[in-house]
């Protein structure tokens, strides 16, 4: 499996594949070490690891975290619960939760890359976090 198109990423990020081929983010060199990032742009790693370290926890972290449920900020004091949809270097798309109702035509929000606090696992919203079912 090839890596993904990057439009958006700088060119000292280094694309990272588990060894299935699952591309599951970059890693970045950081001074003397390496940081890890995912694939919403998202740093895993606080502070500069070593190479070998950096790796072992990219494969680990493989892509399940995007099937997460996420509260995103639609307006200053809106959380909507979402579901991620679509992920690239080009922007993340996110869809309102529609609780496997696939007839749902809910909105859809297009976000930046990489995501913004903006976009943060429910549990993590500041705030109450609404839904379209109540």
């Amino acid at each position: 499996m090839s890596n993904p198109p990057v439009s958006n990423v700088p060119d000292a990020w280094i694309p990272h594949n588990r060894e299935d081929g699952e591309h599951v983010g970059w890693i970045v060199p950081d001074g003397e070490g390496f940081v890890t990032v995912d694939l919403l742009g998202r740093q895993r790693i606080a502070e500069p690891v070593d190479w070998m370290v950096a790796e072992e926890a990219m494969d680990g972290l493989g892509i399940g975290y995007l099937a997460d449920i996420y509260a995103f900020r639609a307006a200053p004091d809106d959380w909507v619960r979402v579901r991620i949809v679509e992920v690239s270097t080009d922007g993340i798309t996110v869809k309102e939760d529609d609780f496997g109702d696939v007839a749902a035509d809910l909105p859809q929000y297009r976000l930046p890359f990489p995501a913004s606090d903006d976009l943060r696992l429910i549990q993590d919203a500041p705030g109450q976090v609404r839904n379209q079912f109540g």
